[in-house]
């Protein structure tokens, strides 16, 4: 059981991601933003972030930078809508390590995160 940190600025979607992971995976904290996002990262250290991209304050992708400069290791899991296919691959590039495209069913976030457990 992967403990994920939710990183999403709409809260019916961290709801909804809580919904279908419980279960299968502890949700071991929350974020709406990025800046957020790093602090919960250091704080909680969980297995895996789910980490939306575009998001006030500090979009996904920055983020994720900070968080593999904290911590090399660190497994980010892009949830992302498909027209945002550019930011995806930068993701991908920067260093993200799977990515599921909005909306997606549980199954797939659940494949997702079993690949990187």
């Amino acid at each position: 059981m992967a403990r994920l940190l939710i990183v999403d600025d709409a809260v019916f979607m961290r709801k909804m991601l809580c919904e279908m992971v419980a279960g299968h995976h502890e949700v071991c904290g929350e974020a709406s933003d990025g800046l957020d996002a790093i602090e919960k990262y250091k704080e909680l250290k969980p297995d895996i972030v789910t980490m939306d991209i575009t998001m006030p304050h500090m979009h996904g992708i920055d983020a994720m930078r900070h968080i593999l400069e904290y911590d090399g290791n660190a497994k980010v899991l892009i949830c992302s809508a498909i027209g945002h296919r550019q930011k995806v691959l930068e993701a991908m590039k920067t260093g993200a390590s799977d990515f599921v495209v909005k909306p997606f069913q549980k199954e797939q976030i659940l494949d997702a995160i079993t690949r990187l457990v």
